[in-house]
Parts: C-alpha cells; structure tokens; sequence
C-alpha cells in the first residue's frame, strides 16, 4: 500500500493527480529559488499573511499549500506525497482525493488565521493537506478497517504520533495548520470514504500482450526464497526510517 514499486513512467500513468501535485510544487519552488523577479513575486503574493488576508486576499488561504521554504521542506512535502497520497487517489478517485487534499489544506489555512493571534503571522506548505491525508487514514484505521490491513494500519499510527509529537517540538511550525489539517481529513472521514475500495496493487498491472510468452503454471514454485519472510519487515523498517530522515530534514 505504501511501498512504492512502480517505475517512473507507471507511477505517472496509475497516480496522474499526485504527479501533477508534486510537479506543479516542485516547479513553483524552482521558480521562487532561481529566476529573481518572478519568483520574489510569486512568493511574495502567494505567501500566507494574516495582515494581508484581514485585508481582503483572501486567495492567501489557498496559495500556501504550494509554496515550501527551502529545500528540506520541500523534499519532506514531495516524500510523503509519493508514499501515502497515491493509495488514496486510487481507493477515492481523482476528485475525491483532491476533495479531500485541497478542502484538508484549506481548512489548515482558515484556522491558522483565525487562533494566530499575531497580525503579522505568515506561513507556507503543504503539511496541512498532508496531515489531511494522515488523519482520513487514521479514521480508516478506527472506523473503516476493511480498507486498510492491520500492518499499514499500525505503520499509519506510528507515523501520525511521530507526525504530530515532533509539530510541537520543531521551530518554525504551522502548529495549527499541522492539528487542523489533521482534523479536518479525520472528520471528512465519514463522507469521503463511503462506497471506497481497500487499495489494490492489481488494478494497476498492465494488461499482458497477445505477444507475451505464455503463462507457466509452476513459474512460482521455481523462485522459493528463504529470506522471503523477512522481506516485509525490512521495507517497513526502511519506510519508517525514510519518514523519519525526511522529518528531521525539515530541522536543517
């Protein structure tokens, strides 16, 4: 479910609404890093600003979500887009899964606004929408198991306390965007999930050609690995410790 196998080309091809998501982030962040003018301007009338929102953009409360502040903000962001978002585009579907991303990401925003006492508070990022994304997940994992397995459930858990713990022990940290995003996904959980199918690697194999050599019954039992059991404890091992790396990024 969050291991990500698929090539490059086929990852495009199953999850095109995250590609787009991570495509579009990345571009905007290059731009705001090397090409002076443009990119001073974008940032400057997209950054989240609760002086400048009381004024009446209100277009602030939607900007954010794609501009990061430097690079281990950005890599966090993408990173845990590529491994928790595409399970979701394929469970929800491309509108609602971008329901769910935006309205998360929105919401973060709205509510940043309104707790943030300081008039000159600003902020940028996706977390939001992200924690969004963790706490549709931790509903499944309470109320709608049979769309997610006990091991991608107990991984959804330690992720959403490391998450969560290391918001409130971080410098510079949208606390209340992290916290409502992450209610905001959690509460559209009841809604946004109805008639949702448990995630299925199958749906995303590519049909066999007419061409291809033909089936081989015992194909299977050639390939017997003594080291098979133990595989999917070290790709979760390595999952957690890739989260972990990217959450400490953001420190630096």
């Amino acid at each position: 479910m969050f291991l990500r196998t698929e090539n490059f080309r086929d990852f495009l091809q199953f999850y095109p609404v995250v590609s787009a998501i991570i495509a579009f982030q990345v571009i905007i962040w290059l731009v705001v890093g090397i090409v002076p003018g443009l990119g001073e301007w974008i940032y400057s009338m997209g950054v989240g600003s609760n002086f400048l929102i009381s004024q009446g953009e209100y277009w602030r409360l939607v900007t954010p979500i794609f501009l990061h502040a430097g690079f281990g903000h950005i890599l966090f962001n993408s990173f845990s887009l590529i491994l928790f978002a595409p399970a979701l585009e394929q469970m929800l579907g491309k509108v609602k899964f971008l329901i769910v991303y935006f309205t998360a990401g929105i919401a973060a925003n709205i509510l940043t606004y309104v707790v943030e006492s300081n008039p000159l508070y600003t902020h940028v990022g996706a977390s939001g929408a992200i924690f969004g994304l963790f706490g549709l997940y931790l509903f499944m994992v309470f109320f709608e198991k049979r769309l997610i397995d006990p091991q991608n459930a107990r991984l959804i858990l330690i992720i959403s306390v490391i998450g969560l713990v290391m918001t409130f022990f971080r410098a510079n940290i949208n606390v209340a965007g992290h916290l409502f995003g992450f209610i905001a996904g959690f509460a559209l959980g009841p809604v946004i999930l109805r008639n949702a199918q448990p995630f299925s690697p199958w749906k995303n194999r590519r049909k066999v050609r007419d061409d291809d050599i033909g089936f081989d019954p015992n194909r299977w039992n050639k390939k017997r690995y003594r080291y098979k059991p133990y595989l999917k404890p070290v790709l979760f091992g390595i999952l957690i410790a890739l989260v972990l790396l990217g959450f400490i990024s953001t420190l630096f």
